[in-house]
């Protein structure tokens, strides 16, 4: 019997296996590879795009100048919110009435907001850009805010940040706004105030002085520590600088090297006058080695409340400006401050018209 042709032969199964592989691989042959493309990555911002600047417009309201009457001082104010009692906020030196802008965007949604650009900084123009004595200082405050309410103004809550807090208890202290209801101080105490003032001039004279564009500015800033939100440094770090057409670059806005004579006026005395003030007291801190002795033993026997914020730097309202306004917003109405003062439950207060 003769053996059957080859060809009439079921392929054995490795035969099998190895013609499919063939097939397999004829099929996929023209299919990409996973690794026959770059992998897509994210786009990577440049340094002008990750500090350029952003427009204040998203978080306050509006913006105004403040003509003080009989005198060519003109103050300018950020503005936000419709209801509620007004936060005052006054900004620290070298800073601007901006820095209080993200902070702006939450507290309006329950209280009024005014942000002031102080003597020398910013967006105001005075006659003596030099005088940043405590007394004008507080005579500034004082006729913003009679020039902008009159003779009724709705209740204040003053909130005031390094220099700015020394100018609000200081207005508290000496009674000058009869409408105000609350006091916050942001970072400043006596004590380490007086203790640092012997290094200040060399750090305004350490620090950079020219800036070719703002991003090199709102850049400097971030780098250097001073402000640790970008989104904040990006919106108020163009309110400090100003261009200088002699230079062709940006420099500092506010002089501070130049106002060194009244720099002990600022924070003498200023726990007692703090403790002194009035009105319901908040004081939030970065670090609790800035305590003093007064305020030691004022907040042990419940004088003020105090509260340490964890995770920031010296701008407190910059660095954590949610935080901040819930703090802010949480005093108002732990201390039922309403449009017209506080307001006790019960009472009805009568109505303006």
């Amino acid at each position: 019997m003769e053996p059957k042709s080859s060809s009439t032969l079921a392929p054995l199964p490795e035969e099998n296996q190895n013609q499919n592989q063939d097939e397999d691989q004829s099929e996929h042959a023209h299919a990409p590879s996973a690794f026959a493309s770059k992998p897509i990555r994210p786009p990577t911002q440049t340094s002008s795009q990750k500090y350029s600047p952003i427009n204040w417009k998203g978080y306050f309201d509006q913006e105004d100048d403040v003509c003080i009457p009989d005198s060519n001082d003109v103050f300018h104010i950020y503005t936000a919110g419709k209801e509620g009692p007004v936060v005052f906020c006054l900004h620290g030196g070298g800073y601007s009435g901006l820095s209080f802008a993200i902070s702006a965007r939450v507290i309006k949604e329950k209280a009024r907001v005014v942000a002031m650009d102080l003597r020398g900084h910013g967006k105001s123009s005075t006659e003596n850009e030099i005088d940043m004595s405590i007394e004008t200082l507080c005579k500034d405050v004082e006729a913003v805010v009679k020039t902008m309410y009159g003779d009724a103004p709705p209740a204040i809550v003053l909130v005031g940040h390094s220099m700015g807090g020394s100018v609000a208890v200081h207005v508290a202290a000496k009674k000058m706004l009869p409408s105000l209801a609350g006091l916050v101080v942001v970072d400043v105490v006596e004590g380490t105030a007086m203790a640092s003032l012997m290094h200040m001039q060399k750090i305004l004279s350490n620090r950079m002085q020219y800036f070719p564009t703002i991003e090199k500015a709102i850049e400097w800033n971030v780098r250097g520590g001073s402000l640790r939100n970008i989104e904040s440094a990006r919106i108020s770090i163009p309110g400090t600088v100003k261009y200088d057409d002699s230079q062709q670059c940006y420099r500092h806005r506010a002089r501070l090297e130049e106002t060194e004579q009244y720099w002990r006026g600022w924070y003498e005395g200023l726990s007692d006058k703090f403790l002194s003030s009035p009105v319901p007291k908040l004081l939030l801190l970065a670090g609790t080695d800035r305590l003093d002795r007064a305020l030691t033993i004022g907040q042990m026997q419940g004088k003020f409340q105090m509260v340490v914020v964890r995770h920031t730097g010296h701008a407190i309202q910059e660095d954590v400006p949610d935080e901040f306004a819930a703090l802010v917003l949480n005093f108002i109405s732990r201390n039922r401050i309403g449009p017209h003062g506080v307001e006790i439950p019960g009472i009805r207060r009568p109505s303006h018209t």
